[in-house]
């Protein structure tokens, strides 16, 4: 969503750095094009004048002039004060002393509430703890309905009592007979976990397209009848401007206590929802970056930061890993490169589909420092590349996937058929697999360290991984060599060539056994018999003779 942000925010920092020393009007251009790139990502004005204040007082003082590198000085002061925008610190949920925890669900209509109330509650789910979904909204048509269902999809219970608005044509006034009462169903949903022993409630209530004052009287309705631990106010991340507006209503109407934004993988600007944690002064608590149950996290505003501004999210990639990989696996495939044994095509199968668990390739790539330069092979780059390799191993038989080189011409037109692929692409995996395999030896040898000691990696120096990307490079054959001008040279290379042709070596010099020096055969712990040696006249004595 921050893409068109980071990419300006990239390019002028990038111009910065080739600048030794930092003057006034450098800072003053820099911070000038910063504000441009905020209001062009719909930031709110008055967070845009507060952030460019505090980055321009802060680079003018001693802070910058005094650095050693004045340029990357200015970059810290823009992640800082980021940081700061965002809401500072990462903040927990706060659960209840004496369970339940009860979590409100309020914002407006199509803002994806009903679908965050599954991510929660499988989230918190897989922290230990026994959510309960409770349908209080009951006047969109069939939003029971679909909470029933994201409630199955998180393997978690729904309170549903009453079916709500089931159809378009039913009134969607507030005292509907149809409707029934959410502040009613609300309290008994708190009431059913307790009985339950559920120790978390998630309610999820009713939105409206618009700020009213029937919304806010219904939402305060249900906050006063439940007390709950948390209100989070759960905004799209895709309205623009409007954004600042209708968490400014719903902080005067409901006093929520975090905010969750969602659609946050959509394609635009997004920055007023970067502005919702400044202008409300409630802090930005979890995201949601797409449809799966599993695109949820935590917002950690430093690491939103170091996005933005290109600097990766490693963290969140190495908690993402953590999530997805078997640690049985792990450890096998530990052992085998420790032991020395050949990776073979069912562990790449393996690696591979571990690395499908984790979820998306782009995000994950994304995260790492340094992709918005590669931000157009990215968006080229097709998911479904991971289902093609999986399909074309699958094809393959046991002995084919323990032993690449048995694939020949025949076996690959099968194996291509079988997959749905072609030859080209049969060829292009066992070549990526050849220089992950050769890494592997080296992994388990020891050797092909890169600086760090990180290993070399396929595509890296040494691998060949250039247009053709055969692996690597064999060194030339030595050829005959040519007959030297020297004459002194050229005789000796011609008596050696003789004794070649007759059986000799180079010199006719017997090989020197194992352990001795000097050409000179000696036993162990014993002395070599030095009397037989023929010296230049004048060097006996250093012989003692």
């Amino acid at each position: 969503m921050f893409n068109s942000l980071s990419d300006r925010l990239t390019s002028t920092f990038k111009n910065l750095r080739t600048r030794g020393r930092l003057s006034e009007a450098d800072i003053d251009a820099t911070v000038r094009e910063i504000r441009r790139a905020l209001l062009d990502a719909d930031v709110a004005v008055p967070v845009v004048r507060e952030f460019t204040g505090a980055v321009r007082e802060r680079a003018l003082s001693s802070e910058v002039s005094g650095a050693l590198n004045p340029a990357q000085q200015v970059v810290k002061i823009v992640n800082e004060e980021l940081v700061d925008i965002l809401g500072g610190a990462t903040r927990p949920l706060t659960l209840a002393k004496t369970p339940p925890t009860v979590i409100m669900l309020a914002g407006l209509q199509g803002a994806g509430k009903t679908t965050l109330a599954g991510k929660l509650a499988h989230a918190l789910k897989g922290q230990g703890h026994t959510p309960v979904l409770v349908a209080a909204d009951l006047q969109r048509p069939n939003a029971v309905t679909q909470l029933s269902v994201v409630a199955e999809r998180a393997g978690v219970p729904v309170f549903a009592p009453h079916p709500g608005n089931t159809s378009e044509a039913d009134d969607p006034a507030a005292d509907a007979p149809l409707i029934g009462d959410p502040v009613a169903v609300a309290r008994d949903g708190v009431a059913y976990a307790k009985e339950r022993q559920h120790d978390v409630v998630i309610v999820d209530t009713a939105g409206r397209l618009g700020i009213d004052e029937v919304l806010m009287q219904q939402a305060s309705d249900i906050r006063a009848a439940v007390n709950p631990d948390e209100v989070l106010f759960v905004i799209d991340a895709m309205i623009g401007q409007d954004a600042v507006n209708t968490a400014k209503a719903f902080a005067d109407g409901v006093d929520f206590t975090g905010v969750v934004l969602s659609k946050l993988d959509g394609d635009a600007r997004g920055g007023a929802a970067l502005s919702v944690a400044k202008v409300t002064g409630r802090p930005i608590m979890f995201a949601s970056t797409g449809e799966k149950l599993t695109d949820f996290e935590v917002f950690h505003p430093d690491r939103m930061a170091s996005r933005i501004l290109d600097m990766g999210d490693v963290l969140t990639l190495i908690e993402q890993a953590e999530k997805a990989f078997d640690a049985g696996e792990a450890e096998k495939m530990a052992a085998k490169v420790a032991s020395g044994e050949d990776f073979t095509l069912a562990d790449f199968l393996v690696q591979m589909q571990q690395l499908k668990n984790m979820g998306s390739m782009k995000k994950m790539l994304g995260m790492l420092p340094g992709m918005a330069q590669m931000r157009d092979q990215l968006d080229q780059f097709d998911e479904r590349e991971v289902g093609r390799i999986e399909a074309i191993i699958h094809s393959m038989t046991p002995a084919e996937r323990d032993n690449p080189k048995i694939i020949n011409g025949s076996r690959r037109a099968r194996i291509a058929k079988g997959s749905g692929t072609t030859t080209t692409a049969i060829n292009q995996l066992l070549e990526r697999f050849d220089n992950a395999q050769k890494m592997m030896r080296q992994m388990s040898k020891g050797g092909g360290m890169g600086p760090g000691g990180m290993p070399a990696m396929p595509g890296g120096p040494g691998m060949g991984m250039g247009k053709k990307s055969r692996g690597k490079t064999a060194p030339p054959k030595k050829g005959k060599k040519g007959k030297s001008g020297n004459p002194a040279k050229r005789a000796q290379q011609e008596k050696e060539a003789m004794q070649r042709a007759l059986g000799g070596g180079p010199a006719s010099t017997p090989s020197a056994p194992a352990g001795s020096s000097f050409g000179i055969a000696a036993k162990k712990d014993e002395a070599p018999d030095l009397s037989n040696i023929e010296l230049p006249p004048g060097l006996e004595k250093f012989l003692g003779r």
